[in-house]
C-alpha cells in the first residue's frame, strides 16, 4: 500500500465551544443565578491578617469596630458546616496575605460565570493584590479565569447579581467604576448574557447586596428607598417580585439580606433579625440563621463570605 504523503502543515481546529468542552476539560464549575442549588463555594478563613485590628486603626480598612479574631473564625465556621451538611463542598483560599484583614470578603473578589470566574479588583488600596491569591486558588482548583479587571477599571464581585442565565444587573458606584463594569458586561455578553440591567448604587451602600438579593427563581429582597426605578421596573417587567424589607435597624445593623440561598427558596442568613425572617417566612422562605456578630464588626455578613463556585442551572 502507498503511503500518502501531505504537503505542508495542515492543522484543522475544533468548532466545539468552550462551554461544550468544560466539564471534560476543566471541571464541573458553573453559575448563572444567585439561588440554584449550591454545589461548591470559595471562602477564606480569618487568619493572622484580622489580629492587628484594633480601636487604633480598625476604621482605616473600613471595620466598624475591632474583631475578636477566635471569635470570627469560629462563627465563619459554624457558616462553612451549614453550608458543608447541605452537601456544598467549601474550598478556601490558600497563600493570602498577612497585611489584609478583608481578605475574608470573598464575594469581592470574584464573580462567577457558566464559564469560569472574572477575578476582581477592589476599590481601595487597603484591599488591592488580595486577589493574586484568589487567582492562584481558582488554577490550582481548575477553575478557569475568563477575566481579570484590568486598565483604569475597578470591579468587586457583589457589584454585580445574576438574576437568570440571560440578565445580570451590574451597579456602578464607589467600589465599582464605569471602565470595570463595562469590562464585566462585554465578558457576560460574549458568554451569551442578553440583558444588562445597569443601575447607579446609591451614596449609602456600596454593593448590590446592601439593598438587593435573589431568594428565590424570581423573588428578590430589597430595601426600596435604596432601589432605582428603572432597575425597579425592568425586574418587574422580567416577572420579578420585589420583596421589600424596610426596618432600616436590621438591614443595616443585622445585616438581615446579607444572606446566600442554598437552593431555591432557602437561605442562610445573619440571626437576630426577626421581623425580616418573618417577613420571608410569610413569602415561602426556608431560613437557616448563623450568629455572625463579631464578622459583622468587618460590615459583612453570609453573602460577603462566599464566592459561588458551581450552582446547579436553574
Amino acid at each position: 500500500m502507498s503511503k500518502v504523503i501531505v504537503q505542508g502543515e495542515r492543522w484543522f481546529p475544533s468548532e466545539q465551544s468552550f462551554s461544550d468542552e468544560m466539564k471534560e476539560l476543566w471541571g464541573e464549575w458553573y453559575c448563572d443565578s444567585e439561588v440554584g442549588k449550591l454545589r461548591a463555594v470559595l471562602m477564606h478563613r480569618p487568619g493572622q491578617e484580622i489580629e492587628g485590628i484594633t480601636e487604633d486603626n480598625f476604621a482605616e480598612y473600613r471595620f466598624r469596630a475591632p474583631m475578636n479574631p477566635e471569635k470570627a473564625r469560629y462563627q465563619q465556621d459554624e457558616l462553612a458546616n451549614i453550608y458543608r451538611d447541605h452537601g456544598v463542598d467549601v474550598h478556601y483560599v490558600q497563600g493570602q496575605r498577612t497585611d489584609k484583614p478583608n481578605a475574608m470578603f470573598m464575594r469581592d473578589l470574584v464573580f462567577m460565570t457558566p464559564e469560569g470566574a472574572i477575578v476582581c479588583r477592589p476599590a481601595i488600596p487597603a484591599r488591592r493584590g488580595e486577589e493574586k491569591a484568589v487567582a492562584a486558588t481558582l488554577a490550582s482548583l481548575g477553575v478557569p479565569i475568563i477575566k481579570t479587571i484590568n486598565g483604569d477599571g475597578y470591579f468587586e464581585g457583589a457589584s454585580a447579581m445574576w438574576i437568570n442565565r440571560e440578565t445580570v444587573i451590574i451597579g456602578t458606584g464607589s467600589r465599582t467604576n464605569e471602565s470595570g463594569a463595562n469590562q464585566v458586561e462585554a465578558e457576560l455578553r460574549n458568554i451569551g448574557v442578553k440583558n444588562i440591567i445597569r443601575t447607579e448604587i446609591p451614596y449609602g451602600s456600596i454593593h448590590l447586596d446592601g439593598y438587593m438579593n435573589m431568594v428565590d427563581k424570581n423573588k428578590l429582597v430589597v430595601f426600596p428607598w435604596h432601589l432605582g426605578y428603572d432597575c425597579a421596573k425592568q425586574l418587574i417587567d422580567l416577572g420579578i417580585e420585589l420583596i421589600e424589607v424596610t426596618n432600616i435597624e436590621e438591614l443595616k445593623q443585622g445585616m438581615a439580606i446579607n444572606f446566600v440561598a442554598i437552593e431555591p427558596g432557602k437561605i442562610v442568613t445573619p440571626s437576630g433579625n426577626p421581623e425580616t425572617k418573618l417577613l420571608l417566612e410569610k413569602h415561602g422562605v426556608e431560613v437557616i440563621e448563623v450568629n455572625l456578630d463579631e464578622i459583622m464588626n468587618g460590615w459583612g455578613a453570609v453573602h460577603c463570605m462566599t464566592t459561588f463556585l458551581r450552582r446547579d442551572p436553574i
